[in-house]
């Protein structure tokens, strides 16, 4: 029905520019997806359209199998793992993939993010988990689904709504949200993450973890129940 995703499609290419807009992305590399739950459909970027010549109308419906539901254009190459990861955590309602220099970095080196400082425990009470390099039998299957179950895998202990990000293993970082909007944002703060430990560890190679009482006390004041950042409604 011409018009039924219109409101979807404008969320999606809204967090879409959001991207180029931060910095994360240059060219056609990353994309960003949001999701209706009522519907059981999300909106993606087209695979490799350049954000300067996007509009929302390119946006294109795709159900939570990855097939094509309303749309013109070809989805993004990553469709598939954006489909795991809102059948895996049904809370979500957005998801970002990006090469930003330095998350990227993190996860062609392997390496989870350590909470080296208070600026990292504002936001995360642990480390940004990176996820097991994928098998080559993975790899010469579903690899993009594949992806998505290795970032599940990565968080069987890990609650994806207190840790809305990961790197993959050789690839990159993936962000989520309760909104597209939200998982921009989480990839902004992932992308400063990445680049404050890069740049801590360069100035201090032996720099210590954040005590845990601290990382404890900063995270608290921001999330939950007895919360104390902000303004009360």
């Amino acid at each position: 029905m011409p018009g039924a995703f219109t409101e979807l499609r404008r969320l999606a290419h809204e967090a879409n520019q959001a991207l180029p807009a931060s910095g994360l992305v240059k060219y056609a590399f990353g994309n960003a997806s949001a999701m209706d739950r009522g519907r059981g459909v999300f909106a993606i970027k087209p695979s490799g359209v350049p954000y300067t010549a996007l509009r929302p109308a390119d946006m294109v419906i795709v159900d939570l199998d990855g097939r094509l539901v309303d749309g013109r254009l070809s989805p993004s190459s990553d469709t598939r793992t954006h489909a795991v990861l809102y059948r895996s955590f049904p809370a979500i309602g957005g998801i970002v993939h990006t090469h930003s220099t330095h998350a990227t970095a993190w996860a062609q080196a392997g390496r989870s993010i350590p909470v080296l400082g208070t600026t990292h425990a504002d936001h995360l009470d642990r480390d940004v988990p990176c996820t097991r390099p994928m098998s080559p039998k993975a790899i010469r299957g579903d690899y993009e689904a594949e992806t998505g179950k290795a970032i599940v895998k990565a968080f069987r202990s890990i609650s994806p709504a207190e840790t809305p990000m990961v790197l993959v293993f050789g690839h990159g970082p993936f962000t989520w949200g309760a909104t597209a909007e939200k998982a921009v944002y989480h990839a902004v703060i992932l992308e400063e993450l990445a680049k404050m430990a890069f740049l801590t560890l360069g100035i201090n190679p032996r720099a210590p973890r954040l005590n845990r009482t601290l990382v404890s006390r900063h995270f608290n004041r921001k999330h939950g129940k007895n919360a104390t950042y902000g303004q009360k409604p």
